[in-house]
């Protein structure tokens, strides 16, 4: 098993890319080129240089460093290189939320979700951001904007599960099967011993899950991304925020965070997977 350092080791190089700035209801409002440098300038230490450019704007640069072994637990890497970091206590009286990055060799994509909190145990997804960049000098092309049709299908998955404490688990199977019937989309999920079938209503480039204790939305967006979150968190039960990634017909990613009923974050969940039909 590789360890946290050598997993934030996988995002070393020159990252080019943008951040998208997306409406909770999917509508990309500006996009912002960026260049990210993840530097090993010495033994053990590595420079973070992030660099967004605005039109008309002058480069807003930032810079941080960190020294092994990393951030430990509070920002997990796992074994592809994909990471998370946000909140550890999700508060309903101020901002809170996620970022969770998905990694190939010279692709990453990442995806921020904030909500605001409103007292009276209220906290309602506010701002989105998804951020799609490629390796410098490699040449590897973009995921199309992901569509329903593209997730269609049975897909065969293999997971691991980081908790917060650092205890990671042994990878489990799962199998996924997604049909669509007019405007309903029918998800079937098996895991371990666990069976779970779940119905959403299709709305334009939206998915939305109404049924179950904490009503959720996918938002199919730019470069194969999708969202899969609650528009508003309602207190007292559990809820997890994902992000998912088509890096191409038959291979998908999705990364994720999981807060119990008392809001506190209890783990992360890599899963890869292949559609086999």
């Amino acid at each position: 098993m590789t360890s946290q350092w050598d997993n934030i080791r996988k995002n070393l190089g020159t990252w080019e890319g943008s951040f998208t700035k997306v409406s909770p209801q999917g509508q990309l409002l500006s996009d912002t080129p960026s260049v990210l440098i993840l530097d090993e300038e010495e033994s053990e230490r590595i420079k973070l240089t992030l660099t967004r450019t605005a039109t008309g704007e002058a480069p807003d640069e930032m810079v941080r460093s960190f020294s092994k072994p990393g951030p430990g637990p509070v920002v997990p890497f796992l074994e592809t290189g994909a990471f998370c970091q946000g909140s550890t206590y999700w508060s309903t009286v101020s901002q809170a939320g996620a970022e969770l990055a998905l990694t190939s060799p010279d692709r990453r994509l990442r995806l921020v979700l904030l909500y605001a909190g409103l007292g009276q145990g209220q906290s309602n997804l506010k701002d989105i951001t998804l951020i799609r960049e490629s390796r410098a000098g490699s040449g590897a092309v973009e995921s199309p904007k992901l569509t329903v049709e593209q997730l269609l299908g049975h897909w065969k998955g293999s997971s691991i599960t980081q908790n917060s404490r650092g205890g990671i688990s042994e990878p489990m199977t799962s199998e996924l099967v997604m049909q669509r019937e007019g405007n309903i989309l029918k998800q079937a999920l098996q895991f371990g011993d666990r069976s779970i079938e779940t119905t959403g209503r299709i709305e334009g480039d939206v998915i939305h899950f109404e049924n179950g204790p904490q009503p959720l939305q996918v938002l199919m967006l730019p470069g194969g991304a999708s969202a899969n979150c609650p528009l508003q968190v309602k207190p007292n039960r559990p809820f997890f925020l994902e992000a998912g990634w088509m890096l191409d017909a038959t291979h998908r990613q999705r990364l994720i965070r999981r807060y119990d009923a008392k809001g506190n974050w209890e783990s992360v969940t890599l899963v890869q997977e292949e559609k086999v039909g």
